[in-house]
């Protein structure tokens, strides 16, 4: 298993401090400021003035310092000196001021935790089995691989204006407990033969239109993950749409183009990024063969988990509703390092596993625990739940107030509540799942619940759930509670909640709680208050949340795609392709070229002749468009040019891009460019290549 790296750096926090201060002196115009608060990971809230800081743990993986890191920045930033764990292995600062907010980024960065691309439209944190490394079931460790997505795609110019954000998950068997079936990307490891790699999964998705992923490929080769993974996100990049951001998630493309189309454009993309990254070091596990062992099931192992070390064992800790003090987090930090244990992770069901925990020492650190009031899960217990309307701008119900209420009951049920309708504590993957919502009966606003029944986001067996009806959330423990009834009585012996509900079908949920939908006009007095609330229940209008809506500057999308296109082109130069090489240089121009016409006012212009023509027609810009025109012939002179004149023009097309960009920014001076630009050298061209381009 690798060691911790470091994913922070230093100077783009210094970036982000100095627009905070010039923000804050309203120096920086909202918006720009707001694409870049979300790039570090910096989201808004309900309240006014105070944000949530999401640190960003591939994998949910932690150690004691990085624990007390997290427990130090909780204790002096966050007023209830609280941290929440989330469905994405990450965890959330709520109430953070905004002011504060680079001291908190500073810390965290000290002991190597990040929280860039944590937010935004990016490839958010990456997921993975918590066991990955111990399980007896797993093919590979699927950690190096994990390692090797996110160093490539961090900071990744591809990665850092899509359409919408991506999410990834890793998996290291075909039990799949990440649940790959509910991401836009999920990466299963698995064996044909003699041969190892990944069966590919894409277009998952919960939310608005919940969508199960499918399969883009059955088996790629280990060498070809970070392909196979760029492809898919290229195709998104391409083509989502980025106009209607509700519709700009990876599955609506596979609706679009149909899932036939969609495997199509995905084989094309593949051959493009094989050919461009294959210069590219693989990320590579130590394959084993596979042993046979209990499936924890989505999320992570509730009870002791003998790992495949023998002796070991993975412990399990509650962390009600994902919420941990900070006198926890240090307590736990303590303990471990006094107990010499390093590996600690967070888990899709927002509790916490300690790995590599000797058989002797368990019943001492589990005493120990109970010391802080960690507690090893409970039967009944498996409750998530997002923050909702307590902080979240897009939150309806009040979910954190509700799921408390909420139990599993004896069969450990997994239920997940969610305060609106996007899902964060994955509701159609729960055995019962609910999300909240307003309906107005008879004129009045009533808080509801929107159910689901027999969900699993496993790809092996699983499926996404049952809708059922909308309850009126005073009504919603009553209607879990018949359900629970209702399995426990009726179940064959050794049948899954899963199983039972997919065999009873939507119709018999609508018709076993069809009574408590029912709402007379007696009643709404009592249905109006949502739980915890002192007052009617209302839905306030923040102007909606800030998932989607870092800004999209068409011109710095523009040299992000340019930049990415560079990265292509340098790899093909290192291959000796030249022929290729100099298609993704006329991308980079035609990219650039394209953004500059419209962003200087000039007609919207695809082909680099009538750039050209364009860049020439204004003052201000006839020069880059005498330049180009230069270029663009030098470019096409390059078919059988030698590595070193095609460099030469390289060069000359890199130099041409800053100066370009130098003049954007002088007409946008808060045009925000950080790592969409090459760094120029000074020009020392041939005469041979200086004629050509001078």
């Amino acid at each position: 298993m690798s060691l911790l790296k470091s994913l922070a750096d230093n100077d783009e926090i210094t970036h982000y401090e100095e627009a905070l201060a010039r923000y804050l002196d309203l120096e920086l115009d909202a918006e720009r400021f707001t694409a870049l608060r979300l790039q570090q990971g910096v989201y808004g809230q309900r309240q006014e003035g105070v944000n949530m800081v999401r640190i960003k743990l591939p994998g949910g993986r932690l150690d004691p310092a990085r624990l007390a890191a997290i427990a130090e920045v909780a204790e002096k930033h966050v007023p209830q000196q609280v941290a929440h764990i989330t469905t994405r292995q990450d965890i959330q600062l709520h109430h953070v001021p905004l002011a504060e907010t680079g001291a908190v980024l500073r810390r965290l960065a000290e002991d190597g935790v990040t929280t860039r691309e944590a937010c935004g439209n990016t490839i958010r944190n990456v997921t993975a089995c918590p066991l990955a490394g111990v399980c007896p079931r797993e093919h590979t460790d699927v950690t190096k691989h994990l390692d090797g997505a996110v160093a490539h795609f961090l900071r990744n110019p591809l990665n850092q204006q899509l359409p919408r954000k991506v999410k990834v998950s890793f998996s290291g068997c075909e039990a799949d407990c990440t649940q790959g079936l509910i991401h836009d990307i999920g990466l299963v490891a698995t064996r044909r033969g003699e041969q190892t790699g990944f069966t590919v999964l894409a277009g998952g998705g919960l939310g608005h239109k919940p969508h199960e992923a499918i399969t883009v490929a059955e088996f790629i080769e280990e060498q070809n993950l970070l392909p196979a993974m760029e492809a898919v996100v290229t195709l998104h990049n391409k083509y989502s749409d980025r106009t209607k951001r509700a519709k700009s998630r990876i599955k609506f493309l596979v609706d679009r183009f149909g899932e036939a189309g969609f495997v199509e454009r995905f084989n094309e993309e593949f051959a493009r990024t094989r050919a461009a990254l294959a210069g590219k070091p693989a990320p590579r596990g130590e394959w084993r063969a596979a042993a046979r062992g209990p499936v924890p099931g989505p999320g992570a192992p509730r009870v002791f988990f003998a790992q495949k070390q023998a002796g070991l064992h993975v412990v399990p800790v509650s962390a009600p509703l994902g919420q941990l003090t900070a006198a926890q987090l240090q307590g736990l930090a303590a303990l471990l390092g006094e107990y010499g244990l390093s590996d600690v992770r967070t888990t899709q069901d927002q509790n916490l596993i300690v790995l590599n925990v000797p058989a002797a020492q368990i019943s001492a650190l589990t005493a120990r625990l109970a010391e802080l009031g960690l507690k090893t899960p409970q039967a009944g217990d498996n409750i998530v739940a997002c923050p909702g309307a307590s902080t979240c701008r897009l939150g309806i119900t009040t979910s954190m107030h509700v799921a408390p209420r909420l139990s599993g009951g004896r069969h450990d049920l997994r239920i997940r509540v969610s305060g609106c309708h996007n899902g964060c504590a994955q509701p159609e993957s729960g055995d019962i799942g609910i999300y909240g919502e307003g309906k107005r009966l008879h004129g009045k606003l009533i808080p509801h619940y929107q159910t689901y029944f027999g969900g699993d986001g496993t790809s092996a067996c699983g499926s996404i759930a049952l809708k059922g009806p909308s309850i009126p959330a005073a009504r919603i423990e009553q209607a879990i509670a018949r359900v629970q009834k209702t399995y426990d009585e009726e179940h064959v012996e050794g049948e899954r909640f899963f199983g039972w509900a997919q065999r009873q079908g939507a119709e018999r949920f609508q018709s076993l709680l069809a009574d408590l939908t029912r709402v007379s006009r007696f009643e709404l007095a009592k249905l109006a208050r949502d739980h915890g609330d002192a007052a009617d229940f209302r839905v306030v209008s923040l102007g909606g949340g800030e998932c989607a809506s870092a800004t999209d500057v068409a011109i710095g999308r523009a040299f992000f795609d340019a930049a990415h296109e560079r990265g292509y082109r340098e790899a093909f130069v290192f291959q000796r392709k030249i022929e290729d090489a100099a298609a993704c240089a006329e991308a980079q121009l035609k990219l650039v070229g394209e953004g500059l016409s419209g962003f200087l006012g000039g007609a919207k212009s695809k082909e680099l002749t009538e750039i050209v023509a364009v860049l020439q027609g204004l003052t201000f810009a006839e020069a880059l468009g005498e330049r180009l025109d230069r270029i663009a012939a030098a470019l096409a002179g390059l078919a059988d040019a030698v590595e070193a004149e095609a460099r030469q023009v390289f060069a000359e097309i890199d130099r041409w891009i800053v100066d370009a960009a130098a003049l954007c920014q002088v007409r946008d001076p808060q045009l925000d460019l950080r790592g969409a630009l090459p760094a120029v050298p000074a020009p020392r061209p041939s005469r041979q290549t200086a004629a050509a381009v001078a």
